[in-house]
Formats: structure tokens, C-alpha cells, sequence
């Protein structure tokens, strides 16, 4: 599949911003499975300054800041992606992965080869996922004995989620404390994740945050509306010996073409996709919009091989 994806995402300042210095995490990955073709960032009023680093984390940072006074800030990433989920996992990858158990999973990650040594970083604290709670241990074990498949235990953990928890999005912000979406059971995509890997990180193993999009489709009969997507957020799950797997307990289900991969990170804080710091004064109001959608040449190629 090939993806045109639109991200935009506009503040409004009641009285203007004299300054602005921001941080972009847009720009998608290309790995084994994804390949990024097009990536263009379009930055309305045009940045005094710019610049692109790669983290370390492997995710394209761009920072930019305006040294003008506006009254709003227009930031928007097109970008062409290419997915082949099936080269990313296969049926006969996840039969081999499903042969390590949580019990082989923490005496590998105690070794210290280069390749565990950098893996071992996701299982400590990070900014939003740290002092976790005896309540979500207890709900990790429910799940992960040390006998069984770390693959299998996940994917449980993943329908559990999707189970338990409500899908609320008036509920939790950025702020709002990891036990306290336990203790409700609800939230939204980034909080599902969030708890997931506090669930893994408290048995012993190493999980990280993915960020991304997910293709929407509308329902049957229906068109679809232009940026009526969003920015979507699961988990993934390191595998000793065989690698990083990825579950999405919002949508209870391994992700595949219609998941596409932005950024890694610990959790949100690493890889938001905007943040920043502007002199203002009033209300300022955000609105974001995304659009994905299969490329237009694919879906014309689609169309001459049926009508062959």
C-alpha cells in the first residue's frame, strides 16, 4: 500500500505571538516493511530559523523558530509512504517469537551485548511511565507467567485493554497521571499505550511507545471526509532473539498496512508531534487535521488491472 498523508496542525493567538521556538516530530520512519518516498514540511509564517537532527532515538526532529510577530502558526507534513506489513512480520517470524517465554525474555535481557545493552533503556522509568503501581502489576500478571509466550501474554494484554478501558477523549490530557487512567479505565490511544508498557515494564521486560497514523475507513456507503484521521499511538514489545513486535489495544490488533510508523520513543513526551514555547498573551486555540488516504497513482493502477 502506498499512503498520501496530510498533518496539520494550526494555532490561533487572540493576541498574537511575538515568538516562537518549536520542536516537529513528523516526519516518518523508513525500516524494513516501510519506506518513506515524499516528505515535505510547509511552515506558514516562514521560520526565521531551521533546522532537522536525527534523535536518539532514530526519529527526524525538526526545530524551527519565528522571530516575527503572527497571529497564527500553520505547520503541515505531507508525506508519501510506502507499507508492506507483509515484510515486516510473517506467520512463521510469530510461530518463532511465540517460543520465548517471559522467563527466557529477563535472563537475555540480563546479558550485556550491545544490542541488549540498548534495548535494556526501555525498560526503566521514563517521564510519564515511572513508579508503577502494585494495581497495574497486579493487572500485568494476570497475563504474563513465567512459563508462557511473551508473544501470546501481549496479545492478551492487548484484548484486556481493549476490554476493560473505555475510549473517552474528554477524559485524560498529557498531565493526567498514568494510575489515575488505571484507576478510571478509560482514555484514549496514548494512555492505552502508556499502560501497556507499564504493564510490561513492571514484569521485566522492555516495551516502547510507537507513534504514528492509522487509515480510517469510512462506513460502507459512505465518503470519506477529509481530515477526519488522527495521530494514533500503540505499543511494541521486545522479543530476545527474534525482535520489536507491535499491538494496538485502542483497536485490538496487531497493526499492519494501515498503521504507519512516525516515531519511537519511551513514551508521549519523546516524540510528540509538535511542542514548543511562544510569547503570548489571551487564548490560544489549536486545531489539528489529518488526512490519510491510498495514493492517488495506486489507486488508478488498482483500478486498470480490474478492469483488464
Amino acid at each position: 500500500m502506498v499512503f498520501d498523508i496530510v498533518h496539520t496542525t494550526r494555532y490561533k493567538y487572540e493576541n498574537g505571538a511575538s515568538f516562537c521556538h518549536n520542536l516537529a516530530t513528523l516526519k516518518p520512519k523508513s525500516f524494513f516493511g516501510q519506506s518513506l518516498l515524499d516528505y515535505n514540511l510547509e511552515i506558514s509564517p516562514v521560520p526565521t530559523d531551521i533546522s532537522h537532527r536525527v534523535d536518539f532515538f532514530g526519529n527526524t526532529i525538526t526545530r524551527f523558530s519565528i522571530q516575527q510577530y503572527h497571529e497564527e502558526l500553520e505547520v503541515t507534513a505531507r508525506s508519501k509512504v510506502f507499507r508492506d506489513y507483509s515484510k515486516q512480520n510473517s506467520i512463521t517470524d510469530f510461530n518463532a517469537s511465540n517460543k520465548v517465554t517471559l522467563k527466557d525474555a529477563i535472563k537475555k535481557l540480563k546479558g550485556i551485548q550491545p544490542e541488549i545493552l540498548e534495548i535494556k533503556q526501555f525498560k526503566l522509568d521514563s517521564p510519564l511511565i515511572s513508579n508503577i503501581s502494585k494495581e497495574i502489576k497486579k493487572y500485568a500478571q494476570v497475563s504474563f507467567k513465567p512459563n508462557r509466550a511473551i508473544f501470546e501474554a501481549s496479545y492478551e494484554l492487548t484484548q484486556r485493554i481493549f476490554s476493560d478501558f473505555d475510549f473517552d477523549s474528554s477524559f485524560s490530557t498529557i498531565a493526567t497521571p498514568l494510575n489515575e487512567v488505571m484507576g478510571e479505565k478509560k482514555g484514549v490511544c496514548q494512555d492505552f499505550a502508556q499502560i501497556a508498557i507499564a504493564c510490561l515494564r513492571s514484569v521485566g521486560l522492555a516495551s516502547r511507545y510507537v507513534s504514528g497514523y492509522i487509515e480510517t475507513l469510512p462506513p460502507e456507503g459512505k465518503e470519506k471526509l477529509v481530515g477526519t484521521d488522527a495521530s494514533h499511538a500503540w505499543f511494541s514489545v521486545y522479543i530476545p532473539a527474534f525482535g520489536w513486535v507491535d499491538f494496538d489495544p485502542t483497536n485490538n490488533q496487531i497493526p499492519k498496512n494501515q498503521h504507519i510508523i512516525v516515531a519511537h520513543g519511551r513514551d508521549y513526551l519523546d516524540v510528540p508531534p509538535l511542542k514548543g514555547v511562544t510569547y503570548s498573551s489571551g487564548e490560544n486555540n489549536m486545531e489539528v487535521s489529518v488526512d490519510i488516504r491510498p495514493s492517488l497513482e495506486q489507486t488508478q493502477s488498482q483500478s486498470q488491472t480490474q478492469s483488464q
